[in-house]
């Protein structure tokens, strides 16, 4: 089993900067998780590149 990523992202909602995990041994994965600060449900879509370097992106659950 592999460790999880920190990855640091702004929240779509009220921006403040997070720290969440992500699973580096899934390759394309999205997921809803809750702002810390807010309690907001943000879409978060990683992908892996070819070196299992995660790319983040999130966006607002309802856009």
């Amino acid at each position: 089993m592999s460790a999880l990523d920190s990855v640091l992202v702004q929240c779509p909602y009220c921006w403040e900067t997070l720290d969440i995990s992500v699973d580096p041994s899934v390759e394309d994965q999205e997921y809803v998780e809750d702002c810390q600060v807010c309690c907001q449900p943000i879409l978060v879509h990683v992908v892996l590149d070819e070196n299992l370097t995660p790319s983040v992106t999130v966006r607002a659950e309802n856009e």
